[in-house]
């Protein structure tokens, strides 16, 4: 794999990420995290321009919101999909020199640093460069990521565990990157640092369509598929998928994964 993919790539990404975003959560952590009418906004991994279509609409009357992501195919989609006064989109990927964006009051950055586990700090540290002095960073990822479940069978909660631990060695991604924004903020001097802590997957009963399909994509992954093995499993990757399909549709099923939102202000 190599270090510029997405290894959540495909023809329906752009679609998950839609179905999977509520505008009032969105809503409430920016307002948490303290964006404001009047303020130039940048939403880095915008995705499918959902969450920056809701952002924007908080900065409004006089504000305005860039989302910015490195794939085509999304930046095509937000703009297809959502448009609205003062929202505008760039293909960019946030790793190299943002520079010619400008200089925002507030930048979102959600969902995102789980996929670069050993940059993500320099990811930080780069997108620190676009925000002005006393401007606000917020910074929103998962914690023990896809590994909180009661009552899978025990061959395929190892099977889920051995996945996400291959994830991190081959495919650079951190299922614990959420406990770590808070040093990452420290570590650059942030100041008025603030943590909230939240549920954002909370499955039990009946399972919904949007989870259905969420986590069907996410176990269908490509990446899943070529950097893990299954070796309780005589029938490898499809033996397993059937097996996780038919445990996670088990309303008995119950799985659960924290959001952490870490916000600050840059120092001057």
């Amino acid at each position: 794999m190599s270090a510029s993919a997405y290894m959540m790539e495909g023809e329906e990404e752009a679609r998950r990420l839609d179905m999977k975003t509520v505008p009032k959560t969105v809503q409430e952590h920016a307002l948490w995290a303290g964006l404001k009418p009047g303020m130039r906004v940048a939403d880095l991994g915008c995705g499918s321009g959902k969450t920056s279509y809701y952002l924007n609409k908080l900065a409004q009357p006089g504000g305005e919101t860039l989302g910015i992501d490195n794939a085509k195919q999304r930046i095509d989609y937000a703009e297809n999909h959502y448009q609205d006064e003062g929202l505008s989109f760039v293909q960019k990927d946030i790793r190299q020199d943002l520079g010619d964006l400008g200089q925002f009051d507030f930048v979102w950055v959600r969902f995102v640093l789980e996929y670069y586990r050993s940059g993500s700090f320099d990811i930080v540290k780069n997108v620190t460069n676009i925000l002005k002095p006393e401007g606000i960073l917020c910074l929103a990822d998962l914690d023990y990521n896809c590994l909180t479940h009661f009552g899978l069978p025990e061959r395929l909660e190892s099977a889920v565990t051995g996945m996400m631990t291959m994830l991190e060695k081959k495919a650079d991604f951190d299922p614990y990157v959420g406990r770590k924004l808070y040093s990452f903020l420290y570590d650059l001097g942030y100041r008025e640092i603030d943590v909230h802590l939240t549920p954002h997957h909370l499955i039990f009963g009946e399972l919904s369509e949007t989870d259905a399909f969420n986590w069907t994509l996410k176990v269908k992954s490509n990446v899943v598929k070529s950097v893990c093995r299954f070796d309780q499993y005589e029938g490898g990757y499809d033996e397993f998928f059937n097996e996780f399909r038919t445990a996670f549709e088990d309303p008995r099923r119950f799985t659960y994964t924290p959001v952490i939102l870490c916000r600050g202000k840059k120092p001057v």
